[in-house]
């Protein structure tokens, strides 16, 4: 009888254990920019449970994630990869590589040839005077009052036809009026209120990669004013402070905070 409970018992413990194993599974890998000066974080987010995290400054993620579920990789500058996790992939890292987006430069076509005349080529490129006046004349004329009322911009009732809309609530509008209400607005914060968001920056925010960088409390506060006053981050967040997007930010600023002042971090 003895032996019977016990069987039972190692059975209910072993069931508790595969259960929360095969509820965090997690997938990890790297993403990889190509540009080893880079580090600031990549924002990794799994659409299909909506969770994120942040990538370490070498790129090393690790996220809760099953098969089929799709992952996202967002990083300022970059294309965004999509990619929808296979059984294959559930037991081996995966490598993400982001290409930077390509800055379009307006094409420039030159339609006069100089001929090394001066009197010839400032002639061509100096306006007329009949072009100069007539210039002044639209801006004289742009800038004076109104003297006659503008016409209303409006269709007449008598071609317009029945408005099914006339009397219904616009829930689209109201939703967006809502939201906006909701959402605080964003103004200049004083010393006072930099002060207590430095502090809850300090005691919220995970700030351990500062640490491995050798850097102690005092570097600490040092870069925190040096990213606020860069990232302007307790006008933006003060009011609004989510902690992800705060560490998000930090990151950023302490990549180009790094590169200025040469740091290397500790070797593990």
């Amino acid at each position: 009888m003895e032996m019977r409970y016990t069987g039972r018992f190692l059975f209910l413990v072993l069931f508790c254990i595969a259960s929360g194993l095969w509820a965090q599974q997690k997938i990890s890998g790297k993403v990889i920019t190509g540009n080893e000066l880079d580090l600031t974080p990549v924002l990794v987010v799994n659409i299909s449970q909506g969770k994120s995290m942040l990538s370490d400054m070498s790129g090393k993620f690790e996220i809760e994630a099953k098969e089929n579920d799709e992952i996202r990789f967002v990083k300022e500058g970059y294309y965004r990869v999509d990619k929808k996790i296979t059984s294959e992939e559930m037991n081996s890292p995966l490598n993400i590589i982001l290409k930077r987006m390509e800055i379009q430069i307006p094409e420039v076509k030159i339609t006069y040839k100089p001929t090394g005349n001066l009197a010839k080529d400032n002639q061509h490129l100096n306006e007329s005077r009949k072009l100069q006046s007539l210039k002044s004349d639209m801006e004289d004329y742009m800038r004076s009052p109104l003297n006659q009322p503008l016409p209303t911009n409006a269709i007449s009732k008598t071609f317009t036809g029945h408005d099914f809309n006339a009397g219904q609530v616009n829930l689209f509008g109201v939703f967006n009026a809502v939201k906006k209400l909701a959402k605080p607005k964003v103004t200049k914060a004083n010393y006072n209120e930099t002060q207590d968001f430095l502090k809850k920056v300090k005691t919220q925010v995970n700030l351990n990669f500062l640490k491995k960088y050798g850097m102690d409390e005092e570097q600490i506060d040092t870069f925190l004013l040096y990213a606020e006053k860069t990232r302007s981050l307790a006008k933006r967040y003060r009011k609004d402070f989510q902690i992800s997007v705060v560490e998000y930010e930090l990151k950023i600023a302490f990549g180009e905070y790094s590169k200025m002042n040469k740091l290397e971090g500790t070797k593990e």
